[in-house]
């Protein structure tokens, strides 16, 4: 059992948007659990409270919680990607009805943010050559969806 599972608060949309990451990420990602709101509870009885699932063997709770509170760009999640084919599968899949941001960064269609990361991308901003460096960083500012290859070629 993990230890530290994310919680995820949505108005009403905790199942569709569980099962759309699901679907987005395949592999290791399932629908574990679902409850839902009994008479006692402050949600309409019969309703989803709660949805527990797997992205890609990383656990999460997605919870219907009202409309209080909504996502914001102060916590996003990080995906690490392989290559720059997994980074445009993704990249197409979380922004179809979201918006894509800068540097790799997007919003789905639920409003939680996204980092899209290629593995290589500590390599290309850091290593021995601080001017090679510069250039990468100043390429990816210019980006949306990261490109390698334009990273590497700066």
């Amino acid at each position: 059992m993990q230890k530290i599972k994310p919680c995820l608060w949505f108005d009403d949309k905790a199942q569709e948007a569980a099962e759309f990451y699901v679907s987005v990420f395949g592999g290791d990602s399932r629908v574990v659990d679902i409850s839902y709101y009994d008479e006692a509870s402050p949600g309409e009885a019969g309703t989803v409270l709660t949805v527990n699932f797997v992205l890609a063997g990383q656990e999460y709770i997605a919870l219907n919680g009202g409309p209080q509170f909504t996502f914001s760009e102060a916590v996003s999640l990080s995906v690490d990607c392989a290559d720059q084919e997994e980074v445009d599968t993704l990249w197409a899949k979380l922004t179809e009805g979201g918006e894509e941001s800068m540097c790799g960064w997007l919003k789905d269609r639920y409003g939680l943010s996204w980092q899209i990361v290629p593995r290589v991308l500590p390599e290309l901003l850091g290593g021995p050559d601080p001017a090679r460096a510069e250039r990468a960083v100043k390429a990816m500012l210019g980006m949306r969806k990261l490109d390698i290859e334009a990273l590497r070629n700066a």
